[in-house]
Parts: structure tokens; sequence; C-alpha cells
């Protein structure tokens, strides 16, 4: 490897850290799932951030499926969202002069879901994502005895945060890549409604849900490291700098 991976505190909460070889590298925000494991010292990735001369940044975020929602097991005053929103990302500006739009946003499962909901809240600031089998229909985990039972009254209110129904049809990430293996059981349909319905809007994005390499696994999130990174240094080589005000 030719950066470095550490470990450093961001407003409390542990963030792991791929600290490129090169300055003024753009960085990869990368969401990880329900399982918690992030891209330390991932080979796999670690050499396609080489490759491409990007950082990554990972930061923990607990079962907290990345909501502007208080999760307890996260913390009990700040939203994971906001944790990444008002703490990380400034903190990629601070110590690396990486800001918006210079961050693509990547994740797998719980965190590709995550990724894509930051994404169509701001799109503008983040344009660039990459969902890697996204467990977008997360309403249906309510009920398990989760963090997500605390978070919502039902699993109609949970649906009507998923990120499907928080698309944003006159505003949207411009360059978007969807990713699910088709043996996924649990989440490939979701992939498939969110693929129709930004077809259906005349939404360019790239998609593959049908290479098949594990399922929901490593094995499979690890083979499509080139893929996504590929799509993600190209795409934020377009994106024009600088943005500036709100979405």
């Amino acid at each position: 490897m030719q950066g470095v991976w550490e470990r450093v505190e961001v407003a409390g909460h542990p963030v792991d850290l791929y600290r490129p070889a090169q300055a003024n590298a753009p960085f990869v925000l990368y969401l990880h799932g329900h399982g918690l494991e992030t891209l330390w010292h991932n080979e796999t990735w670690s050499a396609e951030f080489d490759r491409h001369g990007f950082g990554c940044i990972c930061p923990h975020g607990a079962r907290s499926w990345w909501l502007d929602k208080i999760c307890s097991e996260f913390d009990d005053s700040l939203t994971p969202m906001k944790f990444v929103l008002d703490h990380v990302v400034p903190y990629l500006g601070e110590q690396f002069d990486c800001r918006p739009p210079r961050i693509a946003l990547a994740g797998v499962s719980m965190g590709g879901q995550g990724a894509l909901q930051i994404a169509y809240r701001h799109p503008r600031k983040f344009p660039v994502v990459a969902a890697i089998s996204p467990a977008i229909d997360f309403h249906n985990w309510i009920g398990r005895g989760l963090p997500l039972d605390e978070m919502f009254a039902s699993p109609e209110a949970a649906r009507q945060e998923t990120a499907i129904l928080r698309f944003q049809p006159l505003n949207w990430p411009k360059h978007q890549m969807i990713l699910c293996d088709p043996t996924d059981a649990e989440w490939i349909e979701s992939s498939e409604r969110l693929s129709m319905k930004l077809r259906s809007m005349g939404i360019r994005f790239v998609s593959d849900l049908e290479t098949s390499n594990g399922g929901h696994t490593w094995e499979y999130f690890n083979s499509v490291a080139p893929k996504v990174m590929s799509f993600l240094a190209e795409r934020l080589e377009k994106v024009e700098l600088p943005v500036i005000g709100k979405d």
C-alpha cells in the first residue's frame, strides 16, 4: 500500500482513515454495513485507492442506518447523518483541503443505502455516489429487536424514510452507480425497483444487477472494487468546482 491506514477520532467517534500518499487527493467517504466492517486494511480496496490516487474515510456509525434519526447505539444526541455532514466532511476539508463535491460517496449494504440517502438529500454537494448491495428496504427489519425498533414506531414509518421515497425527481445526483448480486435474495428487489424508478424518469445512472459473485458477501463487495473506483474517479473528474451555497 502506498497510503497509510490510521484511526482517528472525530466528534468523539472513531473514524478509519486511508491517508493518501499524494497531496490534494480526492476522497471516498465510505459508509459501512450492518456488520460494522469498514475498509480498514482491506487490501483490495486499498490497491484501488492507490491506483486512482484517492484517500478514503470510513466513519463508524454503529447499526444506525446512517439516517437523520437518533440511534442510541450510536449517539444519544447526534444523528449519524449529521455526524457525517457536520463533522466528518468538515474534517476532510480541515485536514486535507478536500471538500464537496470532490468527495465521492460509497457504501455497502446498510452503508450503500446510507450513501444514497445523503446523496439524494444533498445532490449538488455529493453528485457522485456508488451504492453496493444497498439495503434499501430496511423497514422489513422492524420488529427484530434491532436499533431500528427504537428509531421507528412502525414499519410504515420506517418505509417513509427509505431512499426510494427520499429521491427528489427535480434534483438528483448526476452520477449514480447501483450494484447488487442477483443472488442477494434480501436486497436485490429494492435495487431493481430503484433502478426502474430512475429509468422511468429518464435519469441516467450506471447499474449492474446481473453479475453474480458470492451474494451479499465480502467476496462480492471486493470483486466490484475496481469497477466502483473507476466509476468514482471518472465521474469526479467531470464535476464542476466549486459548489457555493446549499442544495
